[in-house]
């Protein structure tokens, strides 16, 4: 009795998700099948034929997988340097890590504008100094929109790893190298499997806020189009809400995809979990 008490707590949440999440995901995937002569897969068909949104497509998965390299490169040395801190300078850098996510997304996009435009500030400093002769032409490409997802992501791989850095017993790597295994050995074999279930969620949450992220491909990527802004662009612009639902259901396969992917990894790198 007291059991089922306890699953009826679940009951609100359960239900909200439901009715504001499941169902509309699933009439949205629905109505991609379906036309006035019934079941079909000619939109999907279609997308798959047409060069343009095949390379958009491409774009967005080419720009999504390098962020999350560059997030786990940049984050794995900074979270480990964090984990070993004591209590009161971790606190004090998990505090500075976290505060980037406290910023809009459109602050920090308009910053990076600032910094990476043809008059920016990173062309004028390369040009004083006589490094470069033309402006680099950054902004408004898929690297524009590479460093702005980096810069908004970074914070969520660095506070994943810490959390599971934290855990690795210290004498445990003391007892690697006192039976002759290298520091690049420990990190290897002792500290890169342990770490894995942080990477993985990290990766994930990296890719997957990438791959749908709106706001900063839109400002930083201009013309260059990315999956989400191409939706947008159906939606809203061009009105064409069958467009749109295939491609929000693309997003949502890919995304179904790279989860799969990302756990079947972790166990050929984990297998003991």
């Amino acid at each position: 009795m007291k059991k089922r008490y306890v699953y009826l707590l679940l009951l609100p949440g359960v239900l909200f998700l439901t009715i504001f999440m499941l169902i509309p995901i699933i009439l949205t995937i629905g109505t991609t099948f379906f036309n006035d002569n019934g079941f079909t897969l000619q939109g999907y068909l279609n997308f798959f034929k047409d060069r343009y949104f095949v390379d958009i497509l491409l774009t967005t998965l080419r720009v999504s997988l390098v962020t999350t390299i560059i997030c786990i490169l940049l984050g794995f040395p900074a979270a480990y340097y964090i984990s070993k801190l004591g209590t009161k300078m971790k606190a004090i850098m998990l505090l500075l890590t976290i505060f980037p996510l406290l910023t809009s997304s459109v602050v920090r996009s308009f910053s990076w504008m600032i910094i990476i435009g043809k008059n920016g500030l990173l062309n004028n400093v390369l040009q004083s100094i006589g490094l470069i002769e033309e402006p680099l032409n950054i902004l408004y490409t898929p690297t524009a929109i590479m460093i702005g997802l980096v810069h908004l992501f970074l914070p969520l791989i660095i506070i994943t790893l810490v959390g599971v850095m934290e855990n690795i017993e210290f004498d445990l790597l003391k007892a690697a190298e006192s039976l002759g295994a290298s520091k690049l050995t420990v990190f290897m074999k002792v500290v890169l499997p342990l770490c894995v279930p942080g990477l993985v969620i990290g990766s994930i949450l990296v890719f997957v806020g990438s791959f749908t992220a709106y706001t900063t491909p839109a400002l930083l990527g201009g013309k260059q189009r990315v999956i989400s802004t191409f939706l947008y662009q159906n939606a809203i612009t061009l009105n064409d809400w069958q467009v749109a639902s295939i491609v929000a259901t693309i997003m949502i396969m890919v995304t179904i995809i790279i989860i799969a992917i990302m756990n079947v990894l972790a166990r050929k790198l984990n297998p003991k979990g």
